[in-house]
C-alpha cells in the first residue's frame, strides 16, 4: 500500500502538471503542493475532496494507493469482499468544529455500499437518526442532496452532519438536527457562498 504522497506525485505526472502548475489550478500555494509530496505535511478534509475531484478518483486510492475493482474469481474459491475506506477526521454531530483535521486511519468493511470514505461522529445531535456520539459514518461523494437527507456539510472551514433542506426559491439552507435539544441552523443570501456539501451520509457504524 502505497503513501499519500507518492499517490499525489504520480497522479500529477500523470497529468503533465507541474507542482507550480497543480498549486494554481487548485488555489494553494506551490510549497503546499511541495510539502504533501514530501512527507511534511498532510490534507485536510477539504483538500482531500478536492484533489479527488481535480484528478477524477477517489479519497480511498489517494490515501491508500488500491483502487477498487470487482473481485475475481478464481475457480471455486471466492474471496471475501472487502473495503477499506479512510476515516478523514471528526464530523460535529452537534456544533460545527473545525475541518482543518488531518485523516486518522482506515476502517476494513465488508459492505458493497458505494462510498469514498467516513467520518467519526462527535456530539448527540443525530442520535434519533441513529447516529449517536463516537459512530462512524459512512459518506458517498456528491455535492447536492435532495431535501431530508443526512449529508456532512462544511461551512467556512467548519464540518457538520445533518439533514438539508434547500429552498432556492428563497434562496435558503436549513440543516437539521435530529434532537430536539438543537436549533436548526439557517443560512440565507451570500452565506450559502461559505457552505459546501461534502457528501451524502449512506451507512453508520456504532461503537459497541
Amino acid at each position: 500500500m502505497s503513501e499519500f504522497k507518492d499517490n499525489l506525485r504520480q497522479l500529477r505526472k500523470e497529468a503533465g502538471l507541474t507542482q507550480g502548475q497543480l498549486a494554481q489550478q487548485l488555489g494553494v500555494s506551490q510549497s503546499s503542493i511541495g510539502m504533501y509530496e514530501h512527507g511534511m505535511r498532510e490534507p485536510n478534509i477539504e483538500m482531500l475532496t478536492k484533489l479527488a475531484e481535480h484528478f477524477d478518483t477517489n479519497i480511498d486510492f489517494l490515501i491508500t494507493g488500491i483502487k477498487r475493482s470487482a473481485p475475481v474469481d478464481d475457480g471455486d474459491i471466492l474471496p471475501i469482499k472487502k473495503v477499506r475506506v479512510p476515516i478523514i477526521g471528526a464530523i460535529a454531530c452537534g456544533e460545527p468544529i473545525f475541518a482543518d483535521r488531518e485523516y486518522e486511519g482506515y476502517i476494513d468493511t465488508g459492505s458493497d455500499s458505494d462510498f469514498d470514505f467516513c467520518l467519526r461522529c462527535e456530539g448527540d445531535s443525530m442520535i434519533n437518526a441513529g447516529i449517536p456520539d463516537g459512530a462512524i459514518v459512512f459518506i458517498r461523494k456528491q455535492d447536492m442532496v435532495e431535501n431530508g437527507e443526512i449529508a456532512a456539510v462544511v461551512i467556512d472551514s467548519q464540518i457538520t452532519l445533518k439533514r438539508v433542506a434547500y429552498y432556492p426559491e428563497k434562496n435558503t439552507l436549513i440543516l437539521k438536527p435530529d434532537n430536539p435539544n438543537y436549533n436548526d441552523l439557517i443560512y440565507m443570501g451570500k452565506e450559502l457562498d461559505a457552505i459546501r456539501i461534502l457528501g451524502k451520509a449512506v451507512a453508520v457504524q456504532n461503537k459497541l
